[in-house]
């Protein structure tokens, strides 16, 4: 009909995620790193191969989100909104990031979402977590432009503690509540992190965490995924934590990011057909 307009052809869409080990790991290169040089490593790190539409955190701080963002705008010529949650104590307060070098606070350790282009809107979602252990969440950017749902996570560790009980209850809820949440009609949903469980097929970590992840799978199609294997390469220390989950389908290419030492975890990244 004359004078309607058709809807924009939706792209490809291109998405990272990276466990970036910033705020309390005295281990890792970017331990008590200011909000410039996490900007610019991180930064960095995105835009080296071609930046990203979506990139999600874990592990950073909530005090570098607006730096980040300054940084992204002026080296990628996009405009970037970054939205972060900090993760808080069983006592409620803070979890907070250890000072910078110079003793200067950072804020609390956070998951964040950062999105190119379009306007997004952002949401948390509290996940079950052990009471006597930090907050976990959902962080979710709806982009209404591009009919896109992603949604970023850091689950329970499953360490001694935090999650400890048998059978990894608390990332089976958490996982289970995360398909419930990442769900947007309409929308591609992409979904991720560092989910702390080894996956389904591959032979290593706990038999209960990797039933916890099974459900994943059946919804999603894995980044990394070998074929009809529910496995992928490793991210942390020989096993594979760290996941991107697409549309059945719709993965055109999975990059493990095998080269980067900045962090304890490598880095994902995955095309997603329009």
């Amino acid at each position: 009909m004359a004078g309607l307009l058709a809807a924009p052809p939706r792209a490809e869409l291109s998405v990272m995620t990276w466990n970036v080990c910033a705020g309390t790991n005295s281990a890792c290169p970017l331990y008590r790193a200011g909000a410039l040089e996490l900007a610019q490593s991180i930064g960095g790190y995105a835009i080296k191969n071609g930046p990203p539409d979506v990139i999600f955190l874990q592990e950073f701080c909530t005090g570098a989100a607006g730096t980040l963002e300054l940084w992204l705008e002026q080296r990628t010529g996009r405009n970037w909104t970054i939205g972060s949650w900090g993760l808080t104590s069983h006592d409620g307060t803070p979890y907070a990031c250890h000072p910078d070098r110079l003793g200067r606070p950072r804020g609390a350790q956070s998951i964040a979402v950062a999105v190119a282009g379009d306007a997004a809107t952002f949401e948390a979602h509290p996940l079950p977590a052990p009471p006597w252990y930090v907050t976990r969440a959902v962080l979710c950017a709806t982009v209404p432009a591009r009919k896109v749902r992603a949604c970023g996570t850091h689950l329970s560790s499953g360490r001694a503690d935090d999650d400890r009980q048998p059978g990894a209850p608390y990332r089976t809820r958490q996982i289970r509540r995360l398909l419930e949440i990442a769900a947007e009609p309409g929308h591609r949903t992409i979904l991720g992190g560092d989910l702390n469980v080894a996956p389904p097929d591959s032979g290593y970590g706990s038999a209960a965490g990797r039933r916890a992840v099974a459900p994943l799978y059946r919804a999603y199609q894995e980044c990394d995924q070998r074929g009809t294997r529910r496995t992928g390469r490793w991210t942390r220390e020989g096993k594979k934590l760290d996941y991107l989950f697409a549309p059945e389908g719709t993965v055109r290419s999975c990059r493990v990011g095998r080269d980067v030492t900045l962090s304890d975890h490598k880095p994902v990244h995955v095309k997603v057909a329009p």
